[in-house]
């Protein structure tokens, strides 16, 4: 049976400016929830009429192709996409763009489709169906909504030319469809190995290749590449990479940027909250000294990596990065099967703090971060409140309406994980986001339990 879904939404900005922000690249990929986990295949331009895009949507193991091609395309008004094949009996998909005054429009998204398998199922599937569309286009509008307020506090005037390193990491696949529906052109830093396509230089850390010639020219230069620190345990071979990854890619980048004849206006480097290491309930600032211990000692040796740049007067900002929670990977991903479960609960005491970000609100303090001069030197990226990690796993369960009542005690931990354990896992950290909030920038998930249900599609 053939079903109708509509959504409709008033946001703040023209019609105009809510179009086009659907005509530039990446827009698919921002409004793709992070519970989705979903690639394009190929894509054969932006959205006017003929135009096809082709996916795979993966569940667990399950890999199904959808092929959608765009029809009905009206500027500033309309564009529709109707499946060509995949998972649906039929699928059809009209975006809508309303004026309403000046400064104000309304998006409205309907849906009309039918699910395979007739009769039997709609009542296997048809409520779930209609739930998952829900979901997906409260997430999709308040993106937007949210994307149209940032686009209205840094104005573009003129388009950045980027230069992104890490671009496939889970930072870097979350910040790159950012920059380029607010309007930049993005470039991504890439190992020879790799097959990505479109906008991409080589290079080779380990290697010390990096052609200056290739990285002339740019406005700006976002680095976020760097070994995992993902591993149950830290051998000696994978403490050297971890180090060696951040420290002499770093360098390069920094030595060859130093030398051009036009240097990017500003760098901004990642590091990590690691620096202030285990420093139990003592608030830290950016003016707070580094902890004693190997992983601070990594983060001192990654951000004097960038002084070559900071002499060459780029401004250099250095991202202390905490803890970010996406369901697509990090922290959040390794608790969800467990809190599904109902096995979630204090690590430890629990009472130890984490600093936390969502992955929206980190993407939005890069830009923001990009877009304002007066911020250079160590930047710390987290969360308004940091919050002890029992606090986390009730907040989780809550969310999921699991129950949490399994302490995983202390030693348990060190057994299994080792040198891990005590600078991840059992680490206390309570750092504040001074200079980000000083500068103006305002976080979209300040309350844990709102992000959470944002990232988790649970509203």
């Amino acid at each position: 049976m053939r079903e109708r879904f509509v959504r409709h939404t008033r946001i703040g900005a023209s019609a105009e400016r809510v179009f086009r922000w659907h005509q530039r690249p990446g827009a698919l990929e921002r409004l793709t929830p992070p519970w989705v986990t979903m690639r394009v295949v190929e894509r054969t331009g932006g959205i006017e009429d003929g135009v096809r895009v082709s996916l795979v949507l993966s569940f667990g193991p399950l890999q199904i192709p959808w092929t959608l091609e765009h029809r009905d395309f009206v500027k500033n008004q309309q564009f529709r996409d109707v499946q060509i094949s995949g998972p649906f009996t039929s699928w059809s998909h009209v975006h809508r763009v309303e004026p309403d005054g000046d400064a104000g429009c309304y998006i409205e998204d309907e849906v009309e489709y039918e699910l395979p398998g007739g009769r039997f199922g709609d009542l296997l599937g048809g409520s779930l169906m209609r739930l998952e569309l829900e979901r997906l286009f409260v997430y999709r509008h308040r993106i937007l909504q949210h994307d149209m307020a940032v686009e209205t506090a840094h104005p573009v005037d003129k388009p950045l030319k980027i230069l992104v390193s890490g671009s496939s990491g889970l930072i870097g696949s979350a910040l790159v469809p950012f920059l380029t529906t607010a309007g930049h052109r993005v470039v991504r830093l890439v190992r020879p190995s790799s097959r990505a396509g479109g906008d991409a230089i080589p290079w080779d850390p380990a290697a010390g290749l990096l052609n200056p010639d290739d990285v002339e020219g740019f406005d700006a230069v976002i680095h976020l590449s760097g070994e995992s620190l993902d591993a149950l345990r830290w051998t000696a071979g994978k403490k050297q990479r971890i180090l060696d990854s951040r420290v002499k890619s770093t360098r390069l980048l920094c030595e060859t940027l130093a030398k051009l004849k036009r240097p990017p206006r500003v760098l901004l480097s990642a590091s990590a909250i690691g620096f202030y290491g285990n420093r139990g309930g003592e608030i830290l600032s950016e003016e707070s000294r580094g902890g004693p211990g190997w992983l601070p000692e990594v983060c001192r040796q990654w951000e004097q990596s960038t002084e070559s740049a900071a002499q060459a007067g780029i401004r250099v900002v250095n991202m202390r990065i905490g803890v970010v929670l996406s369901p697509r990977g990090g922290l959040l991903a390794r608790l969800l099967p467990v809190a599904r479960l109902g096995l979630g609960g204090p690590i430890g005491t629990g009472w130890q703090f984490m600093s936390l970000i969502t992955i929206d609100d980190l993407v939005s303090a890069i830009y923001h971060t990009l877009r304002t001069d007066s911020l250079r030197g160590p930047v710390n990226m987290v969360g308004p409140r940091a919050i002890p990690q029992r606090e986390l796993a009730k907040t989780l369960g809550l969310v999921l309406q699991r129950p949490v009542f399994l302490r995983l005690p202390a030693f348990a931990v060190q057994a299994l994980m080792g040198e891990v354990a005590n600078a991840l896992v059992l680490s206390s950290a309570h750092v504040e986001p001074r200079l980000l909030t000083e500068s103006g920038f305002v976080f979209q998930f300040p309350d844990m339990e709102i992000g959470l249900r944002h990232l988790l599609g649970r509203t």
